[in-house]
């Protein structure tokens, strides 16, 4: 969860008053077009906002570090098929996403976890160990290393729409219910489009640290990569960026007024899409959030369950 390793209040430290600034970049292919080549230019604007982010007491703990791209379809298709004997189902017709567990904890949330999809007429195809390499890594950085298991969700006999609601709706619902009985559980992104891979790292460390970057056959259109620099904010892995729907660079001066007026909506909120399940998505800003990822929370919200486009949002 995003309270796992950062301390409570005390003395001048209040996690009620944290911000952050930070440094991103993006590159697109605008004809949609996957390679390789674009993660590699991805690689080189994020190790040039080396100095936009920022290091612990030693200069192996970073503030935070990551990357969002494009599904990696056929590179995905290829090791399930080869780890697993698992054949993934067409492009669109699957989502998945990178989940922050802790390993003495791992069976009994992938169980509960499945109940919760099961529930909403998903189905947890497999479970997938996202390969690292942590000997950059300082040691606080390590000590609060998650376990990090890919989850791949099918919906038999939805509709595309459908389904991506209901992805969303597992999402938050499944973090709601899961943080409040286990000591980690954090999903980066839950998507039929989009995959992101990030930690408690710097930018030169992001490169080294996940395996599936470095593989040639990982290829996207997309890239948007982020430098964190935690101004007034504890770092922690889950805090890194990017969100699921945005890399943030700023500080949110507003933030406790968003965040009641946000909560104080809620009551009167009422959804076509969602109906009586509108409830599950509650509380739309997520406990112990940054002020990014309490934007996020809204921005996500205002898409899936508002019904309006990112742009207009």
């Amino acid at each position: 969860m995003e309270t796992f390793g950062f301390p409570s209040k005390q003395g001048l430290y209040d996690p009620n008053f944290e911000k952050e600034a930070c440094g991103v970049g993006f590159v697109v292919n605008l004809s949609g077009l996957t390679s390789h080549k674009l993660i590699r230019d991805a690689e080189t604007i994020s190790r040039r906002l080396e100095h936009r982010g920022a290091c612990a007491f030693e200069n192996k703990i970073g503030d935070g570090a990551g990357i969002m791209t494009s599904i990696p379809h056929e590179f995905y298709r290829f090791c399930l098929k080869k780890e697993q004997n698992v054949h993934l189902p067409p492009k669109g017709e699957y989502a998945t996403g990178i989940v922050f567990l802790n390993l003495y904890e791992e069976e009994d949330v992938k169980s509960h976890f499945q109940k919760i999809a099961e529930e909403h007429q998903l189905k947890v195809l497999c479970w997938r160990s996202i390969e690292v390499d942590n000997s950059s890594l300082g040691s606080l950085s390590i000590s609060t290393e998650p376990l990090m298991q890919q989850v791949f969700i099918t919906g038999s006999d939805l509709s595309v729409e459908l389904f991506r609601q209901k992805i969303y709706l597992l999402r938050k619902y499944s973090t709601h219910c899961l943080q409040e009985v286990f000591s980690r559980f954090y999903i980066c992104s839950l998507s039929t489009e989009i995959i992101v891979y990030k930690g408690q790292l710097t930018s030169s460390q992001l490169w080294s640290y996940f395996k599936d970057l470095q593989n040639p056959d990982y290829g996207s259109y997309l890239a948007i990569v982020h430098a964190r620099f935690s101004t007034n904010t504890f770092p922690t892995w889950e805090r890194a960026h990017p969100l699921r729907y945005l890399a943030h660079n700023g500080e949110i001066n507003t933030l406790h007024g968003n965040v009641n007026l946000m909560r104080a909506r809620e009551g009167v909120m009422r959804s076509s899409i969602y109906k009586d399940d509108l409830k599950k998505l509650f509380p739309v800003v997520e406990q112990n959030m940054s002020d990014s990822g309490s934007l996020d929370n809204v921005l996500e919200f205002l898409v899936m369950a508002g019904q309006r486009s990112l742009p207009e949002v």
